[in-house]
């Protein structure tokens, strides 16, 4: 279930370190960091954590794609 992310790209430009966007959302900086390598996938209450500490759509960060095959 491939679930695709530009986190870390909304976090530079924030101007915040995995573990400064950690504390902002209420989660580790490990969490961020397997996030951002496409290793986890966050709850549905973290993912809108996210977009509004960003001030954006979770639609701008996280997208899925399904597996053609």
């Amino acid at each position: 279930m491939p679930l695709y992310n530009h986190l870390k790209e909304m976090r530079a430009r924030l101007g915040v370190n995995q573990q400064e966007m950690g504390k902002l959302v209420g989660t580790s900086r490990q969490t961020i960091s397997q996030i951002e390598r496409g290793d986890y996938s966050p709850s549905v209450t973290l993912a809108l954590k996210i977009a509004k500490v960003c001030g954006v759509k979770v639609e701008d960060i996280f997208s899925y794609e399904e597996d053609e095959s």
